[in-house]
């Protein structure tokens, strides 16, 4: 042990203990998807806090020349039988609380391990257990005992980036119930037998804490519930607080804030119910809440059993291209939608390719966003396709005898969404918006050279004409996803829809729940018709009048995405799931879709700005001129403020828009609407300056936008550290402002074709130079037949977006696989008309 010891001591000095803010990554290797309860565990650096797998470790220390590793590894403990069943299906243990994560909610199994934890010394590899320590000198055990400590007891880096648990019941207390006003009408509430005062009904019935009215609740998206008359109520006189009657217990009841739109607390209940003469203490529940109704609406069994294709026995499949991902917490939206990615050439070639060359600078540079994202969108592509992932789990049981041992991509989930609102959380998303958050960072990270998004990019073509003067506008976009509506109107089984609705509104318990049956070409024939646009400026006649607008494609992708909009709003702005079967056809041609662009003696719309956005009364402001000072402005540069619409400011920037392109957009529209301000976006998104504040005529664009700006020497010293020559820094600088993480991102984008850049010795391109700039490129797109074939869709089970489960069905060597998180069989019966999202690739003509 003396020899261990002296080890020891000789590695002593790079040994450190985290401190706050460093990155420790425990749960995953960097290199690939191994973890503590994989074959050999994981070994973390004791340095850099690195996790390797077995398989890599020995050459990080021969790359880094680290010798000391945390060694961890968990041992999977016997698990009884507790009756659930596997990932992604109805759990048979019914759940009581609207959680996961939490005990009570959905999929809270969690696997019980037993953990051992020791020091490595390599080349060697001898070990040190905390036991041996305790024989050490006290300048050894101390340090070596609190770097143990603290590498266990931070956090992983996985998991403080993400929020573990969700609890959907969690309530907020609002903000009515502390001065609630109450009126003194007499009204008294029986302790039973409620109705509702306008139809009668006996469910669902609500009281309102103001006025003491009882009435039915809002009508679910299947028919069922009330008829909105609480709400219609809440509307007319403003009454914000209604209570659920038949859920009041001694210690609570569903209350709702028709105000805040949501489930609320009411921390004076007792007194409100008793204005009433409701004696809470004495009640008793005779109704289910609301959480008990949406957990029993989100097990929808039949549409589980039919998309997860439960009650037929499917053939577990292992292989390359054959890989389970486990579910991190409602994460099967990412799952779903990375499989299918991952089947498309362009996505396959771009991730194998880049997983070892991107090795070197993940291990000897601070890993910059860019450099993590392609590094772990590599990473996981190789996961998926290699197949090394891809072998039955140990002891699945009879339930889970499908499941694989699969990659748990958690720093890649972790990457993706650091900083978005929503996946950063463990909360379930839209899989469509998943998806085109995930575009958005591929372009962001493969600004030239290969980009695989380019396989889904396309042209549309938007054709306006002023029914006025019957001139025209042609305006071209980029997108990724078709979004086809769903014409509930063209049911082909109209007759069993309206005889079901009949039967629930008698009460009969027994009535079916009826799927709509919608014809895809009605879905189509929603997408092409013209749009009536009602305030549109024309130009011709400079006034707003009426339009028509005709969307069409100006280039077929190779791969095309169809969203079918099954999330929607009733009446009453309540979210809704459309529960429908639409025959998608396997083949598809688009060819009569295909844009002809101005048609001969078409006359087009003059290019003429909207009136200036002024108004009397605006308030004169100015920019700072070069000798202007606080005290005094009269050197300012006089500049009339814009009025612009805040709502359709608003209504972009909730689509994910920046603020600043949001603001030119209403501004250079004129203040002519949504669609006038959103066709501004598409036609700029790929404008260098799309998000740079808006600068009005007259102003100074601001510091760091001109090429004569001298760049900062530590900037340059940062980028050359990383391997890359004074040159291509500087290149690298000037193309982004002179903004360091800006200029990293950029010049790990141009990967591809940096050595050939033509960089003369002052740093400036010759199409850089003086008069010999070129006007930015427009989006590169691959166009060629509208023919296409369906390849991979992707289902959800539930009635929301926020809820429920993502299957993926991916067509492999003309055989349907089913991936389901973990589960990856041979489909017996695919549910094509069940889909959300459709996946085509071009037939070759």
């Amino acid at each position: 042990m003396a020899d261990v010891g002296e080890l020891l001591m000789s590695v002593l000095s790079t040994i450190r203990v985290p401190k706050p803010g460093d990155r420790v990554h425990k749960d995953e290797c960097a290199l690939s998807f191994s973890s503590p309860e994989s074959e050999g565990g994981l070994y973390v650096c004791m340095n850099s806090f690195l996790g390797l797998g077995s398989q890599y470790v020995d050459r990080h220390h021969a790359r880094s020349g680290q010798r000391a590793y945390l060694h961890i590894t968990r041992t999977r403990k016997a698990k009884e039988d507790d009756g659930n069943s596997g990932s992604g299906h109805p759990p048979k243990k019914k759940p009581t609380r609207l959680a996961i994560g939490i005990e009570g909610g959905f999929d809270v199994e969690q696997e019980q391990y037993e953990e051992d934890v020791k020091v490595v010394i390599l080349p060697d590899r001898q070990e040190v257990t905390s036991e041996d320590l305790t024989t050490m000198p006290d300048v050894v055990r101390e340090r070596v005992s609190l770097s143990m400590a603290g590498i266990m007891a931070a956090d992983s880096v996985s998991h403080t980036l993400q929020v573990q648990q969700w609890d959907g019941e969690v309530r907020q207390e609002s903000k009515h119930a502390a001065d609630l006003k109450q009126l003194d009408n007499g009204v008294k509430i029986p302790p039973s037998g409620w109705r509702c005062e306008v139809c009668d009904l006996q469910e669902n019935i609500w009281m309102n804490l103001t006025d003491g009215k009882v009435l039915c609740g809002r009508r679910y998206f299947d028919g069922s519930g009330g008829n909105n008359h609480a709400l219609l109520h809440y509307q007319e006189t403003g009454y914000p607080l209604a209570v659920k009657l038949g859920t009041i217990t001694p210690d609570g009841a569903d209350v709702y804030s028709y105000d805040e739109d949501d489930m609320v607390l009411d921390s004076k209940l007792p007194e409100h119910l008793a204005h009433f003469g409701i004696d809470m203490m004495t009640m008793e529940k005779t109704e289910r809440t609301m959480t008990e109704l949406e957990i029993a609406v989100n097990q929808r069994v039949g549409e589980w059993e039919v998309i997860q294709e439960s009650g037929t026995t499917l053939r577990p499949l292992f292989g390359p291209g054959l890989t389970g991902m486990k579910n991190l917490g409602n994460s099967c939206y990412l799952n779903s939608v990375m499989q299918v990615l991952f089947t498309i050439p362009d996505f396959q070639s771009k991730s194998v390719t880049s997983f070892f060359f991107f090795f070197f600078f993940f291990f000897f540079y601070s890993p910059h966003p860019a450099v993590l994202f392609v590094y772990y969108r590599a990473k996981l592509g190789y996961g998926l396709l290699s197949g090394d992932y891809s072998k039955p789990a140990p002891d699945p049981g009879e339930e889970n005898g499908g499941d694989q041992i699969g990659i748990a991509p958690q720093m890649f989930k972790a990457l993706v969404g650091r900083g978005h609102p929503e996946f950063s959380t463990n909360r379930q998303q839209d899989a469509q918006e998943f998806l085109l958050h995930f575009i958005n960072m591929v372009e962001r990270n493969c600004r030239s050279g290969s980009n695989p998004s380019e396989a889904f990019r396309f042209l549309v073509e938007e054709r306006i004409v002023c029914q006025q003067s019957q001139k025209a506008k042609y305006t071209q976009r980029v997108d990724y996803i078709v979004q086809l509506p769903v014409p509930m109107d063209q049911a082909t089984n109209t007759e069993e829809l309206q005889e079901a609705e009949r039967r629930r509104e008698e009460g009969d318990s027994s009535a079916p729940t009826v799927r709509a049956q919608i014809p895809f070409t009605a879905c189509m024939a929603a997408l092409s018709e013209p749009e009536i646009l009602t305030d549109f400026w024309s130009s011709a006649v400079q006034g707003k009048t009426t339009a028509t607008k005709t969307t069409r494609f100006a280039s077929f992708p190779d791969h095309l995405v169809i969203q079918i909009k099954k999330f929607t709003f009733g009446l009453d702005w309540v979210p809704k799931k459309l529960d429908v079967s639409i025959d998608v056809p396997d083949t598809l041609d688009l060819s009569g879709l295909r844009a002809t662009g101005q048609q001969p003696g078409e006359e087009l719309l003059p290019e003429v700005a909207p009136p200036p956005l002024m108004t009397p009364d605006v308030e004169v402001k100015g920019i700072l001129g070069s000798h202007g000072n606080e005290e005094d402005d009269s050197l300012y540069s006089p500049l009339l403020s814009p009025v612009l619409d805040d709502s359709t400011v608003s209504q972009l920037c909730e689509m994910g828009f920046p603020l600043e392109a949001c603001r030119k957009a209403v501004y250079y529209t004129g203040n002519t609407g949504i669609d006038a301000a959103m066709n501004w976006i598409m036609s700029h998104m790929d404008d260098p300056d799309f998000s740079a504040p808006l600068v009005l005529p007259g102003c100074s664009s601001g510091p760091g936008t001109t090429p004569t700006e001298s760049l900062s020497e530590e900037h340059l010293a940062t980028i050359v550290s990383m391997g890359f020559s004074r040159d291509q820094a500087t290149k690298a600088l000037r193309a982004t402002s002179n903004v360091l993480d800006r200029a990293v991102d950029w010049i790990f984008s141009h990967l591809d074709d940096l050595e050939s850049m033509d960089v003369s010795e002052g740093g400036r391109s010759a199409a850089e130079s003086e008069g010999g700039r070129d006007p930015p490129p427009g989006p590169r797109v691959r166009d060629g037949p509208g023919k296409y074939e369906l390849f991979a869709f992707i289902s959800h089970m539930g009635t929301s977006t926020m809820c429920g489960h993502y299957v993926a069905h991916i067509k492999k060597d003309q055989q349907w696989v089913i991936f389901n998180d973990q589960k990856v069989c041979a489909s017996e019966k695919p549910p094509k008309d069940l889909g959300y999202l459709y996946f085509y690739r071009r037939v070759a003509e």
